[in-house]
This record gives C-alpha cells, sequence and structure tokens, in this order.
C-alpha cells in the first residue's frame, strides 16, 4: 500500500518525470495507396428493426463499400432474425465476442480483409454519396484516420451537426483546437488504416462508456493524424431505450481511466493531471461518505488507479497488443 501511494503521489507531483516523453514513429502502412478497399465493422445487439434500416440506408448509396461486416452481440432470441437480415443486403455475418461494445468493435475489425476500417453502429442512416465522399477522402490521406460528424435526425436549416471530441481532464469531451490534427475520435464512424488493428485495440476492460476516447489519445500519442472528414456526417437515430447497457458506475470508471491515460501517460500535463486526480477522488469521496453503492466510490477510484498504472507501463515498454 505504501509503495501504490507513492506511485500515486508521483503521478500528481512530477507526471513528466514518471511518464517521461519519447518519440513514437507510426507503424509503415502499405506504400499502395492507389486503391481504397473500405471495410465496415458494424456491431448491433438485440435491435434488428434499426439494422435493417441502417443496411437499406447503406445499400442505397452510389458508392458501395468493399465489404460489409456485421458482428452480433444479441441474445438469442434475437440472432436468427438478425443473421437473415445480414444476408438479405448481402453482408458477412459473424458471431459476436458478448463481452460488450469495444470487445464487439475489435471482433469486427479482426475480421476486416480491406484497407480500412469504417466503425459503423446498427442506428445509423447515411445521407445521398456519403460512402464515395468517405472514399475520396481516405484517398487523399490513406494513413490518417478521419472522424465524422453526425446529426440526431434528418437535418434541416436549424439542425446542428454534432462534432467528435476529445477526452477532457475531467472525463467528458470537449472540442479540439484544431480539427485537422487531434485526438477527438467518432466511436461509430471513424475510419482507420486495417493495419492498425494488427497491434492496437480499444480497451475492452469495461463493457460500455467513454473508452473510445482513450483510443484516440493513444493512437495520437503514438503518431497517428486523426482529421475530421467535413464532406459528409451520419445519421444518429439515438434510442435511448434500446441501450443495451446502463451503468453510471462504469461511465465513471471508463471516463476516469480514459483521462488518466491521456494526461498522465499520453500527453503528461501536470495540471491536467492534478484536475483528473482531484475531481475523481472528490467524487469518489464523496459519494462514498453518502454510502451511493451504485456510484463511483473510492475502492472503484483506487481500483481503476492501478489498472491505468498497468496500461502506462506496457505502454512506457511498447507491449501495445496488451492494451486491450
Amino acid at each position: 500500500m505504501q509503495t501504490a501511494s507513492w506511485e500515486l503521489l508521483k503521478n500528481i507531483l512530477f507526471p513528466w518525470v514518471v511518464n517521461p516523453a519519447f518519440p513514437l514513429i507510426v507503424e509503415n502502412l502499405s506504400k499502395d495507396t492507389n486503391e481504397i478497399r473500405l471495410s465496415i465493422a458494424l456491431v448491433t445487439r438485440n435491435r434488428p428493426e434499426s439494422l435493417e434500416r441502417c443496411l437499406r440506408s447503406l445499400r442505397a448509396q452510389n458508392v458501395q463499400p468493399f465489404e460489409v461486416i456485421i458482428s452480433d452481440d444479441s441474445d438469442a432470441q434475437y440472432v436468427s432474425k438478425v443473421k437473415s437480415i445480414a444476408e438479405q443486403w448481402d453482408c458477412h455475418y459473424i458471431s459476436g465476442p458478448r463481452r460488450g461494445l469495444y470487445a464487439n468493435r475489435n471482433h469486427a475489425a479482426l475480421a476486416c480483409k480491406g484497407t480500412h476500417v469504417r466503425t459503423m453502429d446498427d442506428d445509423h442512416e447515411f445521407p445521398e454519396g456519403h460512402f464515395d465522399v468517405v472514399n475520396k477522402t481516405v484517398g487523399i490521406a490513406p494513413k490518417s484516420i478521419w472522424i465524422i460528424g453526425e446529426y440526431g435526425e434528418h437535418p434541416t436549416a436549424s439542425s446542428r451537426l454534432g462534432l467528435p471530441g476529445e477526452i477532457q481532464p475531467r472525463g467528458f469531451s470537449g472540442p479540439p483546437q484544431d480539427y485537422d490534427d487531434c485526438f477527438a475520435i467518432s466511436d461509430g464512424a471513424a475510419i482507420y488504416p486495417r493495419q492498425i488493428f494488427n497491434t492496437h485495440y480499444y480497451l475492452e476492460v469495461f463493457n460500455f462508456g467513454h473508452l473510445y476516447l482513450e483510443f484516440g489519445a493513444r493512437l495520437k500519442a503514438l503518431g497517428y493524424r486523426i482529421r475530421f472528414c467535413s464532406g459528409t456526417y451520419i445519421i444518429h437515430h439515438y434510442i435511448s431505450n434500446g441501450r443495451s447497457f446502463n451503468d453510471m458506475k462504469v461511465e465513471q470508471k471508463s471516463s476516469f481511466l480514459s483521462a488518466y491515460l491521456t494526461y498522465n501517460c499520453y500527453f503528461p500535463n501536470l495540471f491536467k493531471s492534478m484536475e483528473c486526480l482531484a475531481w475523481f477522488a472528490g467524487n469518489a469521496a464523496l459519494n462514498s461518505l453518502k454510502r451511493k453503492t451504485a456510484s463511483f466510490n473510492v475502492s472503484d477510484f483506487w481500483i481503476t488507479w492501478r489498472l491505468g498504472r498497468k496500461y502506462k507501463n506496457r505502454f512506457r515498454a511498447a507491449k501495445y497488443h496488451q492494451i486491450v
């Protein structure tokens, strides 16, 4: 306990010492960038009607992706219908790992055989020419990661485009200073060079939450350029009562882990590190005093901080395949 306490104190006082900056180089990607083969890594769970709407919109596009992989985490009573819909729209159906959203994203991405992986959720629709724009944009800079904005409805003159954000010290996302070189990420609407998933994965330690924000910060720290694709968007039909997972404690643990790794490891910053640790420790202490057992407490803070330390050590040792 004494050693761990000293490690925590060092993180607060000297993050630039315990997390020294070191050069990282993006893995060599294929030099053959003339042909973009866009694989769709679509994850779904228990929402066949929503999936069918998504695939109908996708197949109505004038430009089609190289392949569509549907990784299905559905309960047994939905599997047959989901598989039938996938086959009806000429998609490759695979059974999901049933370990949560991010395990399913990794599973779908690893099944892709194209040059690039486009993440997708079953509650999306697409404007006319969406994949034409995406292919042309990726072709401009095939080694970049491209992120896409969203509307919550079919856009009108008064609609506001939702932009991807970067993880902030208190665990929420905020707009980056430069959308052409940032660590913002679109959880279900990002395009990655496929080779990234040979070594790097979404964290699977929590089955839901804000771990996708950590993935953006980690890839940026590794040298990947993350850029906003301004020429198109998705329509995200958010289904408030259709979420398969609701757990505020896991939401807070995933936010803390993402913020901790970002500001204590990937982009060490004394003041943001102190803000992160103070904010989550304060919330944990308050919830513990009030005995809110369903909320993020001191025990959760301690366990998540130790988990962050483990991932940080693996990152510093370049054991990237173990960060999962």
